[in-house]
């Protein structure tokens, strides 16, 4: 099983925004954070280059990084971008770390 695993529809609004952003060749980077109810954040992420300790995912031609220090807090995640309510979109992660995780019934 990957570390992180990105779906085409999280990839293809990854690629959507870096062409957007004029950041088309840069890496899509995570900086997930565990709050104090132990669940897990992901608001902090951003293109970014790739640097020679990160940890690089490519998938669905896109190219995700993080710090190695997350590592531990991604494994087994999947990346998502979904429609949250009617004409609402929004990525979510999908990670069996989180205290708070209730796996998909579809």
């Amino acid at each position: 099983m990957p570390i992180l695993e990105v779906t085409k529809s999280a990839a293809a609004q990854i690629k959507r925004a870096a062409e957007a952003g004029e950041m088309k060749g840069l890496a899509l980077r995570l900086a997930p954070y565990r709050k104090e109810d132990a669940s897990i954040e992901y608001n902090k992420m951003g293109f970014d280059e790739i640097k020679d300790n990160d940890v690089h995912i490519h998938c669905e031609g896109v190219d995700i990084v993080f710090e190695p220090k997350y590592k531990e807090l991604l494994e087994g995640t999947i990346m998502d971008f979904v429609e949250i309510e009617k004409g609402h979109h929004s990525f979510i992660f999908l990670n069996p770390n989180d205290p708070h995780y209730v796996e998909p019934k579809e």
